[in-house]
C-alpha cells in the first residue's frame, strides 16, 4: 500500500513544526525512523544555503529521535548517484525541503533519485515535501515566467504522488487575489492546495486531513473551500 504523502506550506525544521514532524515519525511504527532529508529545491541559491538546509533537517529530526540521513543532490548528474538513492529507498521517511520548484523537479524527472522516491511512497514510507518540496510531489508544478509579463503560468508535470493535484505553497503570504489567479489558471480538472505557512495536509487514497496553526484552502475551478486543523476533505 502507498504511504501518506505529507504537504507543508512553509516552516520544515522550524520549533513550530515539531509536533507535526513527531506525528510524522510515530506514524511510521518504528522505534528509532529512518528520515532521509533532501535539499536539493535550495541549491541555485548557493552552497552555503544549501548545506544549512541538510544541517537544520538532521538536527530538527535528530533531536525527535530519528536516525537521519542528509541526501546531497545538488543536481542532475548527483540525481543519478545510486548511494543517493539507495539512501531515499530505505528510508521510513523522505522530507523535501524548500527552494526553486522548477530546478528541483528538474533535477529529479527521470533520475534514479525520483525513480526511488516513488518507489519509496509505494511501498509504503512517508512522503513529505515543504513549500517547492511540496509542489513537485502533486500531479502539476507551475512556474513563472521570465520575460517581461509572468502571465500565464507554465505547467509542467510532477512527480504525480497527489495525482490530479496542484500546490501553492505559502498561501496566507500572498494577496488573495493572486492566489486565485493562480488557482484559475491551473489545468483543467485539477484540484489546488493553497498550504497557509506552518500548516499541512496529510493524506492517502484520496482522503485529507489538515494540521498546523493555520488553513488549507481547496480550490475546485472557481468554487473554493477552506479547512482548519483537524478537519478532512476528499478528493
Amino acid at each position: 500500500m502507498s504511504g501518506p504523502v505529507a504537504l507543508v506550506g512553509a516552516g520544515e525544521f522550524l520549533p513550530e513544526m515539531l509536533g507535526f514532524d513527531a506525528s510524522l515519525l510515530a506514524a511510521t511504527g518504528r522505534s528509532r525512523p529512518r528520515v532521509a532529508i533532501l535539499p536539493t529545491a535550495s541549491y541555485p541559491d548557493g552552497e552555503e544555503v544549501f548545506t544549512r538546509w541538510a544541517t537544520m533537517g538532521v538536527s530538527h529530526f535528530g533531536e525527535l529521535g530519528a536516525e537521519v540521513e542528509p541526501v546531497l543532490v545538488r543536481d542532475r548528474a548527483g540525481a543519478d548517484d545510486r548511494a543517493a538513492a539507495q539512501a531515499i529507498g530505505e528510508a521510513d521517511v523522505v522530507y523535501l525541503s524548500g527552494g526553486k520548484p522548477t530546478y528541483l523537479m528538474g533535477v529529479l524527472d527521470g533520475s534514479a533519485c525520483g525513480r526511488a522516491l516513488v518507489e519509496a511512497h509505494q511501498r509504503g514510507a512517508i512522503i513529505a515535501g515543504c513549500s517547492a518540496g511540496a509542489m513537485v510531489l502533486a500531479g502539476h508544478v507551475f512556474g513563472f515566467r521570465v520575460r517581461l509579463a509572468p502571465w500565464p503560468l507554465r505547467w509542467r508535470p510532477g512527480l504525480g504522488l497527489v495525482e490530479g493535484a496542484s500546490v501553492v505553497p505559502h498561501y496566507d503570504a500572498l494577496p488573495e487575489p493572486f492566489s486565485a489567479l493562480i488557482a484559475l489558471q491551473a489545468p483543467r480538472g485539477s484540484l489546488v492546495l493553497g498550504i497557509d505557512d506552518e500548516t499541512a495536509v496529510v493524506g492517502r487514497d484520496g482522503e485529507w486531513q489538515v494540521h498546523g496553526r493555520s488553513r488549507v484552502t481547496v480550490w475546485r475551478g472557481r468554487h473554493r473551500d477552506r479547512y482548519r486543523t483537524g478537519e478532512t476533505f476528499s478528493f
